[in-house]
């Protein structure tokens, strides 16, 4: 059985600058989750995460002489409100806001959405779409909606958490502007049927959230800073790709608004391990999108295979940490 074992892979390649994106915190997506079945193995996963996209094709096998009927759901990651949320997500005005899209043997699937609100552990999600607000908390509507509530929802929605008012002036009373606080939970989810004996092809993808920060926090003058062993242990950094982030942080000039920044992919491998054994056959591919930039993730026998891509393969792997990916390159 191979198991996910840290390496390093360091790229050392500089060409364009890449566009820098602002101080984000990552959102954590990854594979689908089934309801266990004992008789369904997989005899195959082939994953690609790049900045821009995540795609996933799966081959599962029924071994059982009978068909199988499973629960098949994909957990969104959570969102909070409030304006200190620092999500990298393009899209917060949709449901969808990852864009998700799944199929079985080539046929489209039409998930279920399921949404739930809650406040200090409370769920709250009849309270609000009672009033007719939308539940996602970052969007601009549901705070538009938030503002024509009546005075005496207002009220009761601050005293008990789900809104907070923003504005403030020391000098004049101003009108209140009010920010939801509520954190979303939101999944897709379908039943699906296994065919005795067959194997059953099923495809996901969807866009990523991309964290990252505006400088290396990893490095400070040329040594280990305070969140190095973190980084390490998380992205499997090492002297060569320390070697390659000090040469870069001597290149910086603020002044002339030349520095490096970080990004973040993140996957979650671990979750959905409820098939009968590892999987047989396992491929990874990262792209890291821009020749500009550098990479580190964990993985083990990594080569390269184009400009931007890199790719490892394993049998019987049986995934025991998720997938993080760190991103260095030029702000512009």
């Amino acid at each position: 059985m191979t198991k996910w074992i840290p390496t390093l892979l360091s790229v050392m390649t500089l060409a364009a600058p890449a566009a820098a994106n602002d101080t984000t915190a990552v959102l954590e997506a990854g594979g689908l989750v089934y309801t266990r079945q004992d008789d369904i193995s997989m005899e195959s996963e082939n994953l690609f995460i790049s900045p821009s996209e995540v795609r996933v094709d799966y081959v599962f096998r029924n071994e059982a002489d009978r068909d199988l009927e499973t629960m098949v759901a994909f957990p969104m990651p959570d969102i909070s409100g409030g304006v200190e949320f620092m999500g990298g997500l393009d899209d917060v005005e949709h449901d969808n806001f990852m864009g998700f899209t799944v199929s079985q043997d080539g046929k489209p699937i039409e998930p279920t959405l399921q949404q739930r609100a809650y406040v200090n552990g409370i769920d709250v999600t009849q309270d609000i779409v009672g009033q007719g607000v939308s539940l996602l908390p970052l969007s601009d509507a549901t705070r538009a909606s938030i503002a024509k509530l009546p005075a005496d929802i207002l009220k009761d929605w601050q005293t008990r958490g789900l809104i907070l008012d923003m504005a403030y002036s020391p000098e004049s009373p101003v009108d209140p502007e009010f920010y939801p606080t509520w954190k979303l939970t939101t999944a897709f989810w379908w039943r699906t049927t296994f065919p005795a004996g067959k194997e059953v092809k099923v495809h996901h993808s969807y866009r990523p959230s991309v964290g990252g920060t505006v400088a290396m926090t990893f490095i400070q003058d040329g040594k280990p800073s305070d969140y190095f062993a973190e980084y390490k242990e998380r992205y499997c950094i090492d002297d060569a790709f320390m070697k390659t982030a000090a040469k870069l942080e001597k290149q910086q000039d603020y002044d002339k608004g030349v520095y490096f920044i970080e990004k973040w992919l993140s996957y979650i491998l671990t979750t959905g391990a409820n098939w009968n054994g590892p999987i047989k056959s396992f491929t990874l591919t990262v792209d890291k999108g821009d020749p500009a930039y550098f990479v580190s993730f964990c993985g083990q026998g990594v080569k390269k295979i184009g400009p931007t891509t890199f790719q490892m393969t394993a049998k019987d792997f049986y995934p025991e940490k998720d997938l993080h990916v760190l991103l260095i390159g030029p702000n512009q």
